[in-house]
């Protein structure tokens, strides 16, 4: 899917050119840390992206939408979080409540949309 980007690790791709900059940006982690993969979580398969003005739309069955904005300025570092994908500590920032409880409602089970801080180097993400 060289055409096809996925702005929220493990969820669904968005064959948008436009998508490119948002490429894995966010990822979604568990109460204690650690980052949900469609192994741990499989229902992040079901989850589906779109770019639409200047947010993230996510979508998924029985779920009313949540947009999220695009490109907000991380500059509070009372949200922002280290933490592990594999073994390569990421620098996070908290996308908030509603979010969360978005994804945990979805998910069932307690969930973070996360996003990558600015500062952080490139996530060594797994090869699929």
């Amino acid at each position: 899917m060289s055409d096809a980007f996925q702005p929220i690790a493990e969820c669904g791709f968005v064959a948008d050119a436009r998508a490119a900059d948002y490429h894995r940006r966010w990822l979604v982690a568990n109460d204690a840390g650690q980052w949900l993969t469609r192994e741990l979580a499989p229902k992040l398969a079901q989850v589906s992206l779109e770019l639409r003005l200047g947010y993230l739309v996510i979508r998924a069955p029985g779920m009313l939408r949540l947009d999220v904005p695009l490109d907000v300025i991380e500059d509070d570092d009372s949200v922002r979080y280290q933490m592990l994908v594999r073994q390569q500590p990421v620098d996070v920032v908290d996308e908030g409540e509603l979010a969360a409880a978005w994804l945990s409602n979805y998910l069932n089970v307690p969930a973070r949309l996360l996003k990558l801080h600015p500062d952080t180097p490139p996530v060594q993400w797994p090869s699929a």
